[in-house]
């Protein structure tokens, strides 16, 4: 998460979108026509043709891509998920019970804390130990507030445990040392009786900790440093050499530490170029997993789409940006398939998401802002371009959680809503490391001034005890769409919609925008399913 003013590109002149990309359709062997433009908006209310071959599975969605973010940022730790052991809200260990319960509904499969921006100041002992002893500082990236630390490594590790979640670490490279680093994972891992093993437990927890995940850093061309990429590459190497994971369950095949480097951001290409460069000549004493991928939607940089009270121009502008973020994957694996042509190596889109002008009167270090439909529409159509991406892409983390951004969850003091970027992660749970089944289709237009935007889009995958889902996403925001799926008999499942494009749940109003049984019908061998204008539905299709 960058809190400067970077150069941000999105597309100014969209010709008609595919609604799969060449890669995916290379993979499935599906051929897709595609209309011209003409013919795309004659046929803009009639039905679309949905066409899967579950007998051709591709790639597995791996469970990663639904992951969460928390940086210590606004009220995203504090109010979102620390509320104190003293608090009147219902906690566990300090922990609010009903964001928690929340979050397992998800299966958050992993969690990136602390940063962001916010990492690369981060020195993880200020966080531990008592808390009175803690050092309270001032959170320099995100609005000039005290950061009181009370939010460290113990209670991190114990949130991450209450929601069933893996951990994702980012270690400090900016203004931290490898030996520091080096340090935080083996306090938190080291299993044999070391020196920083007996202060994990004198401090509370005496058996090691998992660390899945950890990230070398994070936008270090920006917050983090300001390093060139060549800079970047050499520290990135010193510190994937000396942060070992000792935990003896993290040392062979699948189960070692996933180590992710820093990528490139938007239209920044040098950072995974001399990363995949240094990879493929790396000697024995050093290793990466992955590379990261930030984009976030805006419409153009600065933010200054309104989150809340915007129209159909400002809906399709968001949308439009938003499928970009096929395109910046699809650049980043060529040049990754350059040096790693087996795909050995894997993309972290971990950080991604709207981002949106602060909410009126909000302190606008906070990036606090509402959650519309548009937002649920924005979180299906990057997951189902990660799923067209699913060889590369294996880790992907929204921005953020709670109160921050594109949040799932929005709370007030004791009080807490479910937004519907959270509806459309809960019902994309059945997407959690099933097989990408080939779909074809043709996407029609939904045309907004210069915008040509694909009208629908679909996504369909096969579980792992066989089931078929299918996803799909009407773009149009005035007409509803109606998708046939000849040789399916029956289907069962739910539909987000709500009564405008700008519709958003408060706290006075939780469920404007909540999931519907969808409407299914079979009729000679083809079955149709009917959505509304602007919704998501994901349902389970049956011959």
């Amino acid at each position: 998460m960058t809190p400067r003013v970077l150069k941000k590109r999105a597309s100014k002149d969209w010709a008609f979108l595919p609604a799969i990309s060449a890669a995916a359709l290379a993979v499935a062997g599906l051929a897709l026509a595609m209309p011209a433009a003409a013919q795309g908006s004659a046929r803009a209310n009639g039905p679309v043709e949905v066409r899967l071959d579950p007998s051709r599975p591709g790639p597995v969605i791996d469970r990663h891509v639904f992951g969460q973010f928390a940086e210590h940022l606004g009220t995203g730790i504090y109010d979102g998920v620390w509320v104190g052991r003293d608090s009147p809200i219902p906690n566990v260990r300090g922990i609010r019970s009903d964001v928690v319960a929340a979050l397992k509904a998800l299966k958050v499969p992993n969690v990136r804390w602390p940063g962001g921006c916010f990492a690369d100041e981060y020195h993880w002992r200020d966080g531990i130990g008592p808390a009175d002893k803690r050092r309270v500082q001032i959170n320099s990236n995100w609005g000039g507030v005290p950061e009181p630390n009370s939010f460290g490594t113990h209670e991190f590790m114990d949130f991450a445990e209450q929601i069933g979640a893996d951990a994702y670490i980012s270690v400090n490279i900016g203004s931290g040392t490898a030996a520091e680093a080096a340090a935080w994972i083996e306090y938190m891992t080291a299993e044999k009786d070391t020196t920083l093993a007996r202060e994990r437990a004198a401090n509370g927890h005496p058996a090691p900790w998992k660390v899945p995940i950890l990230g070398l850093g994070n936008e270090n061309w920006g917050c983090g440093g300001a390093m060139s990429a060549t800079h970047y590459v050499e520290e990135m190497k010193r510190f994937a050499a000396f942060t070992r994971n000792y935990n003896p369950a993290q040392r062979e095949g699948a189960a070692r530490m996933k180590r992710i480097a820093v990528g490139w951001d938007s239209d920044k290409l040098d950072y995974t170029e001399e990363v995949m460069k240094a990879w493929k000549d790396r000697v024995y004493s050093w290793d990466i997993e992955g590379v990261s991928l930030h984009k976030y939607t805006t419409g153009g940089w600065p933010p200054h789409l309104p989150s809340t009270g915007f129209g159909h121009d400002q809906y399709a502008e968001a949308i439009a940006d938003t499928l970009t973020m096929d395109s910046l994957i699809a650049k980043q694996s060529a040049i990754m398939d350059k040096y790693d042509p087996e795909k050995k190596l894997l993309i972290a889109v971990d950080e991604w998401g709207a981002w949106l002008e602060p909410a009126p009167g909000s302190n606008p270090g906070f990036l606090q802002q509402q959650n519309s439909m548009r937002d649920a529409i924005i979180a299906a159509l990057n997951v189902n371009i990660f799923a067209r991406h699913a060889e590369r892409v294996k880790i992907a983390n929204i921005a953020q959680m709670v109160n921050v951004l594109q949040a799932m969850i929005l709370t007030d003091g004791g009080k807490m809503v479910l937004t519907p970027t959270y509806h459309a992660f809960r019902m994309y749970v059945p997407f959690q490391d099933a097989r990408v089944v080939p779909v074809a289709f043709d996407a029609g237009q939904y045309v907004n001034g210069k915008h040509r935007l694909p009208r629908v889009d679909a996504m369909a995958a096969k579980a792992t005890d066989g089931t078929l889902w299918l996803s799909l996403v009407n773009v149009d925001p005035a007409r509803p769409a109606t998708f046939r799926l000849p040789g399916f008999a029956s289907a069962s499942g739910e539909v987000l919609g709500a009564p405008k494009v700008d519709s958003v749940n408060t706290f006075a109003a939780p469920a404007t925008v909540a999931p519907r049984a969808v409407s299914a019908r079979a009729k000679g061998g083809v079955l149709s399913i009917e959505l509304p204008p602007h919704s998501v539905s994901v349902v389970k299709v049956m011959p």
